[in-house]
């Protein structure tokens, strides 16, 4: 070795080097919780500076960008460039299982909106998969309705709807009330007296396809949840196939109940599709 070259770093320090980079930013985001919680910063608070921050935790601003970046991730900051760190909205918590329409599932939200704003994205008649047909008790070769819809409680608070009906239960749809905004399971209680009197429901994490980061205005790497499930009518049989997308960083979810049929296992999870054909009239 020449003289005033330096060492080569040890696998052992090379390890550690890098487990103290892991806790410097470990603490610089634990840093962070502790400070929203001991000054009781509100949702829309300003938190101290990168700087002040890396001088607080003695840490540099490689750090502490490492740090915010995951708390941005997780929900709890949000940053603006040029104008600093904040203090995040809280998550809305949903309770899927309660019966009825979707706001009514969302609890513990202050300041709710009374209703959400529903956008209706496409309809369409199409085949199911074998799994959906399966969910639903119908033939593979019978066409269901397949509807894509935004619902939306803020400008970032949106959540893509997609519902899966067999024509040989719901023989039509109002795709005018639809296109207004209007309730689709309201309609088929009223024209077909359908209510959903249990659900099965799964809950994955995942990555967003292409379809679902575009109508959620997400970039592909953030995660969601996907929740995916089966209505049932007081006499037992299907008659929707659901499928629902959340921005995991935006929304808590409790469930609670029994399942009656566990038919939504991992392998039935696998082929969602619905091939799409020519819509009929009516």
């Amino acid at each position: 070795m020449r003289v005033g070259e330096a060492m080569p770093m040890s696998k052992q320090d090379a390890e550690l080097a890098g487990a103290d980079r892991r806790l410097r930013y470990q603490r610089v985001y634990d840093l962070v919780l502790e400070i929203m919680a001991e000054r009781g910063l509100n949702p829309g608070d300003r938190l101290p500076t990168t700087a002040e921050l890396a001088d607080i935790a003695e840490v540099s601003t490689i750090s502490v960008r490492r740090a915010l970046d995951e708390l941005e991730r997780a929900g709890k900051i949000r940053r603006r460039q040029g104008l600093g760190t904040f203090v995040a909205d809280p998550r809305i918590a949903a309770d899927p299982t309660r019966p009825g329409e979707l706001l009514q599932t969302l609890i513990d939200r202050e300041g709710a909106p009374e209703a959400l704003v529903t956008s209706l994205i496409s309809i369409g008649v199409g085949l199911p998969s074998s799994t959906i047909a399966t969910a639903l008790g119908i033939e593979p070769g019978q066409p269901v309705w397949e509807i894509w819809r935004k619902r939306s409680l803020g400008s970032d608070d949106s959540i893509l709807e997609r519902a899966v009906l067999p024509l040989s239960r719901v023989p039509a749809i109002d795709q005018d009330r639809l296109a207004e905004g209007g309730s689709l399971y309201r309609f088929i209680e009223e024209r077909y007296n359908l209510t959903d009197d249990y659900t099965e429901q799964a809950f994955e994490v995942d990555s967003p396809n292409s379809w679902e980061a575009k109508h959620l205005q997400i970039a592909p790497t953030e995660p969601i949840v996907r929740v995916r499930g089966v209505s049932f009518d007081a006499d037992g049989r299907a008659f929707d196939c659901f499928e629902q997308c959340y921005r995991a960083t935006k929304f808590t979810f409790y469930t609670a109940g029994q399942t009656r049929h566990r038919i939504l296992g991992p392998t039935e999870l696998s082929n969602w599709s619905v091939a799409s054909l020519s819509q009929p009239d009516g």
